[in-house]
C-alpha cells in the first residue's frame, strides 16, 4: 500500500504525500503536503498520540501540534487548496471518482464559469 493518496474518514478529506495542502494551524499558508511527514501524532490519521491533522514544521508537523501537546480540542481543518480542487475536477485518473461523486462535483463547480 502506498501514502500517496487516500481518504481520512474522521476529517472527511484526501491524505497523502500526493495531496497538496497548507497548514492546518489558523493563519498560517505554509504549503505542505498530507503525507505522514506532517501529520500531527506522526503515524496515519494521527496514531495513538495526534489528531490527524496536518502541519508545517514550525507548528509540529510529524509531531504532535500544540492543541495535542496541551491535551485541548484540535483546530478546524482548512479547506482543500484550488489546485487540488482543479486536479480532482479534470485529471483522467480521477473520472470514475467524479462520476461516483456528482454532488462533490456540483458543490465544487457551481462557482466555475
Amino acid at each position: 500500500m502506498g501514502w500517496s493518496i487516500g481518504y481520512d474518514n474522521n476529517w472527511k478529506r484526501d491524505i497523502g504525500y500526493g495531496v497538496p495542502s497548507i497548514c492546518d494551524h489558523p493563519g498560517c499558508t505554509e504549503k505542505i503536503d498530507r503525507g505522514l511527514s506532517y501529520v500531527c501524532g506522526g503515524e496515519p490519521y494521527g496514531g495513538d498520540d495526534g489528531c490527524g491533522l496536518y502541519f508545517c514544521t514550525a507548528h509540529g508537523g510529524g509531531c504532535q501540534c500544540k492543541q495535542c501537546e496541551a491535551g485541548a480540542l484540535p483546530f478546524e481543518k482548512t479547506p482543500d487548496v484550488p489546485e487540488w480542487i482543479a486536479h480532482k475536477l479534470t485529471d483522467e485518473g480521477w473520472a470514475d471518482w467524479r462520476r461516483e461523486n456528482p454532488e462533490w462535483v456540483a458543490a465544487h463547480t457551481k462557482d466555475t464559469p
